[in-house]
């Protein structure tokens, strides 16, 4: 049996989503739904097996959440980062409390990620 953990991260902004997850993240648009014009958004970003649904949509889920993901190489990922244009994120390498090292992230919407080098 196999399972897939796809956590939901409330957006406020689509600009500002697009900008941090895509540009920022490098992540790629997988699909993207409204209802009809106007009314919010809801969609899907990925990069390799990370997917993230984002939702503009009331009572999804909670804005300022904390998503924990591992990373098989986390200071290639930190340098892709830093090597991109974004003024409102400039991760650094930290050694967690734990041990491991890693880096957070903190998109436009107070949601955080922090990125944990695996093994």
């Amino acid at each position: 049996m196999d399972f897939q953990t796809i956590p939901i991260v409330r957006i406020f902004d689509e600009q500002k989503a697009r900008d941090f997850y895509l540009d920022f993240l490098g992540m790629t648009l997988d699909w993207q739904h409204r209802f009809e014009p106007g009314l919010p958004i809801y969609m899907q970003v990925s990069k390799g097996s990370l997917v993230l649904h984002l939702s503009e949509h009331s009572g999804d889920c909670t804005p300022g959440s904390k998503l924990f993901v591992n990373v098989s190489d986390a200071r290639a990922l930190l340098a892709e980062l830093q090597g991109r244009e974004y003024a409102y994120c400039r991760p650094s390498l930290e050694v967690a409390a734990w041990g491991d090292e890693g880096f957070g992230v903190v998109d436009p919407f107070s949601n955080r990620i922090w990125f944990n080098q695996m093994g």
